[in-house]
């Protein structure tokens, strides 16, 4: 009989085409999939907490997998022997319920998006590189002090993506910045997110910082009394995008 696992990873996604296997190119779930299969001697499929695009980051992201077989004692060890430098495991959780689901079970999840304003070339992968200052905060801050006030965010939905419904709760919505790094970190945690929500929710407050969108053309979107932004490329990059953060009910933070 088969047992579910949850195990905790991190992974630095510059070299991945993001979490989930696809026909072509190289993903963080195939390379987990081969691991565990290989030590394990069993085919393995695991099941991740959401899908990060290609480029995005995760400092915290589980998964849970059936195995049939016992797990070794040193599994966690094995584990990052057999997988890339660029993805580590962190933990393995087993007292979990047999029907625990990494994706829907999930009630929390956080990102955090890092941009630098002086060039650095050891943030180039772990960071979005903006030199346009400056920035009207107090206009970037408004907004997304509103941001937790909304539920639909279908005008932030990649297109195309295909999501059954747009509507999210969205817990906090916070702007951190670092005069003396000359840094700016955006946190943003909701019960879920929409594809590439929050790449352009980002991109929205840096071109509002911009005085490219006002105030007011944002709350006109966000209240639907029009149905977008100015047709502008509004996403930033991903390199600057961490999944940071997921809670479950019977999972207690490390």
């Amino acid at each position: 009989m088969s047992q579910r696992y949850f195990i905790e990873i991190a992974y630095h996604g510059k070299n991945y085409i993001g979490w989930q296997v696809q026909p072509t190119g190289i993903s963080v779930q195939a390379k987990i999939n081969e691991a565990l299969s290989l030590f394990l001697r069993e085919p393995i499929n695991v099941v991740g907490c959401g899908r990060t695009d290609t480029g995005v980051h995760a400092s915290s992201f589980f998964l849970h997998f059936d195995a049939e077989n016992p797990l070794p004692d040193d599994l966690l060890n094995r584990l990052n022997r057999y997988l890339p430098p660029d993805i580590a495991a962190k933990r393995i959780i087993i007292q979990i319920p047999a029907n625990a689901h990494a994706r829907f079970d999930a009630t929390y999840r956080a990102y955090d998006y890092y941009i630098h304003f002086n060039k650095n070339p050891f943030l180039t992968e772990f960071s979005f590189f903006f030199p346009w200052r400056p920035l009207n905060l107090e206009v970037m801050q408004q907004a997304i002090e509103l941001l937790p006030q909304y539920t639909d965010f279908r005008m932030f939905c990649k297109t195309g993506a295909g999501s059954k419904t747009t509507l999210c709760n969205l817990y906090k919505a916070q702007m951190h910045l670092n005069e003396t790094d000359q840094t700016l970190r955006f946190h943003l945690a909701a019960n879920r997110f929409l594809r590439g929500m929050v790449r352009r929710i980002v991109g929205c407050l840096l071109f509002m910082g911009k005085d490219k969108i006002s105030l007011q053309e944002f709350t006109e979107v966000m209240n639907g009394r029009k149905s977008q932004f100015p047709k502008i490329n509004i996403s930033v990059p991903p390199q600057g995008l961490f999944l940071s953060e997921v809670r479950y009910p019977y999972i207690g933070e490390q």
